[in-house]
């Protein structure tokens, strides 16, 4: 639980997140659905990484509170939602369905994902996955100078709305 969301909003199973320039925020409720991780080569490419952290969200508990998403259609099936302005990857919807399985990092606590229940996709995970948990760990402030931090200036939308 981070600093602006109390143990209150967790009980009210209330959650929000939005994209990295603000453009884009939306909100939902209700308990949290399964959280999975998709190794696919399409959320590699989406997402410009090793995969995608998605948390699946009925529909009728969901709502744009600012802005509406651009998407792309990346399959038959599959509609991917950004932002047009910072091009944050938001959420991924096949077509029919009820749910949108939602990018775990745009949500204001991620933290609120407490476990992931599978891996899919596994046919593209890239090899060297298995051993992040073992790589050397760091804080930012211990990778940067002092005077580096100090003029260290963060243009992203902060978590909660403001």
């Amino acid at each position: 639980m981070n600093d602006h969301q109390s143990s209150e909003d967790l009980n009210n199973l209330h959650f929000s997140g939005g994209c990295q320039c603000g453009k884009l925020r939306y909100e939902f409720g209700g308990k949290l659905g399964s959280a999975d991780i998709c190794h696919c080569r399409m959320c590699q490419k989406a997402f410009g990484s090793f995969g995608a952290i998605l948390l699946r969200v009925c529909l009728t508990d969901f709502k744009w509170t600012r802005g509406e998403p651009s998407t792309f259609k990346s399959s038959s099936v599959v509609d991917r939602g950004f932002c047009n302005n910072c091009g944050t990857p938001i959420y991924m919807f096949e077509h029919g369905d009820t749910f949108i399985d939602l990018a775990v990092g745009t949500m204001d606590n991620p933290n609120a994902v407490k476990t992931l229940q599978s891996q899919i996709g596994v046919e593209s995970r890239v090899h060297w996955f298995g051993a992040l948990s073992k790589l050397p760990e760091a804080r930012t402030d211990e990778t940067r100078t002092p005077a580096e931090l100090a003029t260290l200036k963060s243009f992203q939308h902060p978590d909660y709305d403001t």
